[in-house]
């Protein structure tokens, strides 16, 4: 597994398994696959639902826990120094671990932007203490970072974006590297653009992307999570079926070219389909986390 370097030195696999709406009874076996086929980075979150079975599939694998990298988010209603602290413990106890590889803050809270800042304030202290190996962010604009990065110590590991060649937020990439933060993708392949659409405008039946991928002998899937990796960020697909968490795997054995790159970044529409982070969103605030 190619690995890539944050910025405090951790070493991460530029490929992971997201679990994003896994349910929890498919979210073990789930887990477990991937990390039988050879992923080692697991992404969850606490408002994902789903964390305990997260840490029951890395059981059930019998991998070693030192080799699994397990990412998982804080969500917006454990905003705040002390609350953020408790959501920690909320994580970690479901997953049933002591320490979190790399934790995030999973929204910026536009509303209430100072909540925001004690909330990584809280994780830059857990930090410290080695609860987690390394702290970031996601959905965070190119503005929010500019307003946040200097009320905070520790520049974050990570921004967590909407990436994928319908939208390839360029201006938001590059002021992650100009801060040293690793972009990393959700919806690396669009799939959100497949829920939300229909099967014309969905990245899975992209004529570029599918003309690609048969020069290679691979999917546009393939194809889609290759062009992350060479362009320096990391993925976090997500599937519940083996042969998918195995074709999403099995990218390591061909290179794309500068120009198949290019055309790649040339189908971006600029339209995002999560919500847009810079607005206010008062039904994130209708989703309390459970205790452990």
């Amino acid at each position: 597994m190619q690995t890539v370097a944050l910025n405090n030195g951790v070493q991460m696999p530029v490929l992971g398994l997201g679990v994003f709406q896994t349910l929890p009874d498919m979210t073990a076996a789930s887990v477990q696959e991937a990390l039988r086929v050879g992923y080692r980075l697991i992404d969850t979150a606490a408002a994902y639902g789903n964390e305990r079975e997260v840490g029951e599939g890395i059981r059930r694998s019998g991998i070693a826990r030192a080799e699994v990298i397990i990412e998982t988010k804080l969500w917006v209603t454990d905003y705040g120094y002390d609350a953020a602290l408790h959501a920690f413990d909320k994580s970690a106890g479901k997953l049933g671990v002591d320490v979190i590889d790399l934790l995030l803050l999973h929204q910026p809270r536009v509303e209430d932007f100072a909540l925001t800042v004690a909330a990584y304030q809280a994780l830059e202290q857990l930090l410290a203490d080695g609860r987690v190996r390394a702290i970031g962010v996601s959905n965070f604009t190119p503005a929010i970072l500019a307003r946040f990065l200097p009320e905070v110590a520790v520049a974050p590991a990570v921004n967590q974006i909407e990436l994928h060649p319908y939208f390839t937020q360029v201006a938001n990439a590059a002021a992650n590297t100009a801060a040293g933060i690793l972009t990393q993708a959700w919806s690396p392949m669009g799939g959100i653009t497949h829920y939300r659409g229909s099967e014309a405008t969905s990245t899975f039946t992209d004529q570029t992307l599918v003309g690609i991928g048969q020069r290679y002998g691979k999917t546009p899937a393939q194809v889609m999570l290759r062009w992350h990796i060479q362009q320096g960020r990391q993925v976090i697909p997500k599937s519940t079926r083996k042969a998918r968490i195995a074709e999403n795997f099995d990218i390591f054995d061909f290179s794309l070219t500068d120009a198949e790159l290019a055309r790649i970044d040339a189908l971006d529409k600029g339209v995002r389909g999560g919500p847009d982070p810079e607005q206010p969103q008062p039904g994130f605030l209708k989703r309390p986390i459970p205790e452990a």
